[in-house]
């Protein structure tokens, strides 16, 4: 089976925005769009009609809505909708089989404005095994800029970002972007220094310029592959999240990777994809690692 695009409604403003964010980037890579909304029968803590029936017309004409708003806007998209009978979390999961990606709305950024999408969509992207992009809204549009490049995070060995900058570069080719590579550094502590360490940071002729080749290296492979991409690298003294940030706003899309992580209650994103998930005014990629 072919890939799709997959994108999440549940009628919301910040959901129709996140479709609409998804068939655009149906059509810039050349592959359909699916509207899938979640809903199992149940009955609802609500004074609402309990009957099947109802319910299920209800969570008809969201998906055919959000299915009719999308087609108006994209005539020229392959574009199917489905109801899946599973709870939010398990249906974009469920989903996620055959998906270059899954797309998610988000209600704005800041700790007390908006938290992601709620425990879903952190469940989702803590969950899946394809990247998974959060978009924010304002003005009930998403709130992507026209222009910009795509800003990813380079973490670690080529090996540890290889993800994330594989999903950065293929979305720059298909966009006509350029891509900006970041990697945040740190002094080590003086317990972390080591004569091997030290004598590779020195071959490069110190810290910052250990750094840059590092960078280098793990972007050496994807400018291969994509010639026409242009890349501009980024290295700076600070910790990944807040360099991200701080270079987000002239971005149309940020991809950071995740590492699979596990807590006491179950996987988490990773502090560098919360950040970016928080904060950052632009649509957020989270690119599973490995």
């Amino acid at each position: 089976m072919s890939r799709e695009i997959v994108a999440g409604v549940d009628g919301s403003p910040e959901s129709l925005a996140a479709a609409d964010w998804a068939a655009r980037e149906a059509l810039h890579r050349g592959l359909p769009l699916r509207l899938a909304h979640a809903w199992r029968w149940g009955p609802l803590d609500l004074p609402l009609v309990q009957d099947r029936a109802t319910q299920e017309r209800a969570a008809e004409a969201v998906l055919r809505e959000a299915e009719a708003t999308v087609a108006g806007r994209h005539p020229g998209l392959a574009l199917s909708a489905e109801v899946l009978p599973d709870t939010p979390v398990a249906a974009l999961l469920g989903a996620e089989k055959h998906a270059e990606m899954l797309v998610i709305g988000s209600r704005g950024h800041g700790a007390v404005a908006g938290f992601l999408l709620g425990s879903y969509g952190q469940q989702v992207i803590a969950g899946a095994t394809r990247p998974v992009v959060a978009v924010r809204t304002r003005d009930g549009e998403p709130a992507e800029p026209p222009t910009g490049h795509v800003l990813v995070g380079q973490l670690g060995s080529p090996e540890d970002s290889a993800a994330a900058l594989g999903f950065a570069f293929a979305t720059a080719a298909a966009r006509g972007a350029s891509v900006r590579a970041v990697r945040a550094w740190s002094l080590p502590p003086l317990y972390a220094y080591s004569p091997a360490s030290m004598r590779l940071a020195d071959e490069a002729g110190g810290l910052v310029p250990y750094e840059e080749k590092a960078l280098r290296e793990a972007l050496a492979p994807w400018c291969e592959r994509y010639p026409d991409v242009p890349v501009t690298e980024h290295v700076e003294l600070g910790s990944a999240g807040q360099v991200l940030l701080s270079g987000s706003g002239a971005a149309q899309l940020l991809v950071v990777g995740r590492r699979a992580e596990r807590g006491a209650v179950g996987p988490r994103i990773g502090s560098v994809a919360h950040a970016a998930l928080h904060l950052a005014p632009c649509p957020v990629a989270v690119v599973p690692q490995g």
